[in-house]
């Protein structure tokens, strides 16, 4: 019994941050982003040093470090003349940079600041849930109110916009969404890590089906899937629970590749 009280809140995490990295990564593979995943995860790290250099709660400023690095990747791509990836690898190395400044300048013991990198979900607490819980209520949300202005951007940005949708408003909606989740997820997953769990499920959705439904659904249930397959062999064999969850996430898409029906078509087609 006490076994299972313990597991009960990894359980929940698993399935709650899941069901969040799985409809997230449906944006980022469909826009051909996935260096978002990695760009965002080292904002949130380096906001979760800023707190712990200040003495604050670390969640605070790793959000506010998402919600302004995601804010600044349109106007650097405008500015440059380039492609908003470009403008990824651009925040990326700024937070690369920022956060191992932090981790240099941190006095004692720095286990809670690599915490962040690999997180832990067998330490989920109480309000991890809580936040999980709200953001998979504003991401579900999100999609019913504007389902059809984001079905327009996920095909194509250039025709949204030119039936007047509010293409750029949405994007950055879509990039600062997934700012947020990385952020939540960073005492779970960790930030070094939620980036596979974000391109792997939904890429391996990718290769199955046409229909973006479908995709939406694949795509949690594969992350979800990672994320208890990797709870319960961590837990079994005293392994990494991330690491797990991670490798998991890719033999799942490896399958995916392997046995893809485009591809079979492709191949006929070729």
């Amino acid at each position: 019994m006490n076994e299972m009280a313990v597991l009960l809140k990894p359980v929940l995490a698993t399935l709650l941050g899941g069901a969040v990295c799985g409809i997230v990564g449906v944006w980022v593979v469909l826009l051909n982003i996935p260096f978002v995943g990695v760009a965002m995860s080292h904002s949130a790290f380096a906001g979760a040093i800023f707190g712990l250099l200040v003495g604050v709660d670390p969640l605070i400023p790793a959000l506010l470090f998402c919600v302004g690095a995601s804010c600044l990747i349109g106007p650097i791509a405008e500015r440059g003349d380039f492609e908003p990836g470009v403008a990824l690898g651009v925040i990326f190395a700024l937070m690369l940079g920022l956060a191992f400044l932090g981790v240099g300048l941190l006095k004692g013991p720095r286990t809670e600041a690599l915490n962040f990198i690999w997180g832990n979900i067998l330490l989920t607490s109480r309000r991890d849930l809580i936040l999980l819980g709200v953001l998979l209520f504003i991401l579900v949300g999100f999609l019913v109110v504007l389902n059809k202005e984001v079905k327009a951007v996920l095909f194509n940005r250039e025709i949204a916009r030119a039936v007047g949708v509010p293409e750029r408003a949405i994007f950055f909606a879509l990039v600062m969404l997934c700012g947020l989740v990385v952020s939540v997820n960073l005492d779970t997953i960790g930030g070094l890590l939620i980036f596979s769990l974000i391109v792997s499920p939904a890429s391996a959705a990718y290769q199955i089906t046409y229909r973006l439904k479908t995709m939406y659904l694949l795509s949690i249930g594969f992350a979800v899937g990672s994320c208890v397959a990797g709870l319960v062999l961590s837990w079994l064999f005293n392994l990494p629970t991330g690491a797990v969850i991670i490798c998991i996430a890719s033999l799942i898409f490896a399958l995916a590749l392997l046995f893809s029906p485009k591809r079979r078509v492709q191949r006929k087609l070729g």
